[in-house]
This record gives C-alpha cells, sequence and structure tokens, in this order.
C-alpha cells in the first residue's frame, strides 16, 4: 500500500463490501497478538484512498455478537496502515421518532455489555483513555453532510446502548433502557474503546432496522434482514458520496488520544 494515500478502514455486513467497488482487490491475512480477525481483509481503493473491508461476523454471518474478537478485528486494521475506522451497523429503535429505516449517527453510548474483552492494556503500562467523546467529530460531520447530500439525512445526536447479545431484551429491559438511549446494538463496544485505544478515529453509521420490543411487538430476526436488505443500497450511496471526502489531511485529535491517558 503506498505510503501516500489515506487508509480507511470499513467493518460492516453483506453488501457493504461494495465501497471497494469493481477495481482490483487484495486479500490480507492477518495475525494479531490477540489471534485472527473475523475473516481476511479485503483491500481495494477509492481515487486517493485505500479502503480496507472486513466483515464484522465473518464471511457468511458465522460469529454472533459476543465472540467477535474485537481486539484482533482492530489491531488488524492498524496494523495494514488504517488511522480510521467507519463502521456500518443495524440497530433496534428505542424511540418512535426513528422508525425503520432511519439513519442514525450516534455520539454518546452506554455499555451494557457483560463478558467481552474491552481493553488492549491488560498489563504493563496502564492507559486510561478518555471516551467523553467517543467518535471522531470530523468523520461524523462528513457522514452527515453526506448523508444530506444523498437525501438520506441522519438523526444526530443520539445516544447507543449495547447490550451482549445474541438474545434479543425483555419487555422490562426495553423499557428501562429507552430512559437514556435512542438506539440499541450488539456490536459498538468495545470496537469504539478499542478503536480510542489505538488512536484511531472511528464512527458509526447505524442502520434502525426495527422497533425494540418496547413498541409491544417481539423482535423479529426476519423482518430485521429483510429491512437491512431495503436499505443497503440507500447506505452505500451514502458511502459512495462520503468516503471521497476522508481522502484529506485529518484535523481532528483522534490520534492523540495516548498522549494525556498513561500513568
Amino acid at each position: 500500500m503506498s505510503g501516500t494515500r489515506r487508509v480507511i478502514g470499513v467493518i460492516g455486513g453483506s453488501g457493504v463490501d461494495r465501497v471497494l467497488g469493481d477495481g482490483e482487490r487484495t486479500m490480507h491475512r492477518v495475525a494479531t497478538p490477540w489471534g485472527a480477525p473475523s475473516a481476511p481483509i479485503m483491500e481495494g481503493h477509492l481515487g486517493d484512498l485505500t479502503i480496507l473491508f472486513l466483515p464484522r461476523h465473518g464471511v457468511g454471518h458465522t460469529i454472533p455478537p459476543h465472540r467477535v474478537n474485537y481486539r484482533a478485528n482492530v489491531d488488524a486494521l492498524k496494523s495494514l496502515g488504517a488511522d480510521s475506522i467507519l463502521t456500518v451497523s443495524s440497530v433496534g429503535s428505542l424511540q418512535a421518532e426513528l422508525p425503520p429505516g432511519t439513519f442514525v449517527l450516534p455520539d454518546q453510548f452506554v455499555d451494557f455489555t457483560k463478558s467481552r474483552p474491552t481493553t488492549f492494556f491488560d498489563g504493563g503500562r496502564v492507559y486510561h483513555v478518555s471516551l467523553a467523546d467517543p467518535f471522531c467529530p470530523e468523520m461524523s460531520r462528513h457522514a452527515a453532510d453526506a448523508g444530506a447530500r444523498a437525501g438520506h439525512s441522519f438523526a444526530t445526536g443520539k445516544t447507543y446502548v449495547c447490550v451482549e447479545g445474541p438474545r434479543f431484551s425483555t419487555r422490562a429491559e426495553s423499557k428501562f433502557l429507552r430512559g437514556f438511549a435512542d438506539v440499541i446494538g450488539m456490536t459498538l463496544v468495545p470496537e469504539v474503546t478499542l478503536a480510542r485505544e489505538r488512536a484511531m478515529c472511528y464512527s458509526c453509521l447505524a442502520m434502525v432496522t426495527d422497533f425494540d420490543v418496547w413498541a409491544d411487538r417481539p423482535v423479529n430476526a426476519k423482518e430485521i434482514v429483510e429491512t437491512m436488505a431495503k436499505n443497503v443500497d440507500r447506505m452505500q450511496d451514502v458511502l459512495g458520496r462520503l468516503l471521497p471526502t476522508l481522502a484529506g489531511s485529518k484535523t481532528c485529535e483522534c490520534e492523540l488520544a495516548l498522549e494525556s491517558a498513561g500513568l
């Protein structure tokens, strides 16, 4: 990969790999101290941008959210030169004003996961990274602009609550969680935390696929898949407009995340 190109990691699911375009692709099989990532990483190019695509749940969506090797995924992208991670994720809605089909750009999260390794720093020197503002403001701003230009505007200023999964919520849990969050999903954490520990920019493009069970109708996995399929082309349109805007130099401070975090 050329050192003059900016390298962006894209983590997503079925259909999102179209961001690589029709040009030549390179497959990277990467080993990390935390094991193998979810799948080989595909490299493609878009203008002056190098894109590294990684299917979060593996080829064929075989890895459940609580078994994704998030540390290996983030570290593998970093080792291949990525300075940023852009993710596409499906979420449930906890608020009536965010119906299925809505695109959301969260700017905060709440962690309700239970058993996942959440840090690279398990020993040796200790770092306490700040997650006060967990998402890269520059990437999120570009994403909001791209959505508006594509006619698929994002709901902004929203909070994502991440739960362990793979099960869906009980009615009581759903009603409780909607008191402080707007969307619910199973994959944001620890991806976002690990990206900050690697001093990488991170932004999440979330697609609402269903109302969570607070709305009195149980969540149906088949309906979620159908809604995702309907939204793939819309999200692809946004990504096609967004990615070229990320090719320039960064002005955010994400790469300085560790400078004031070490003890």
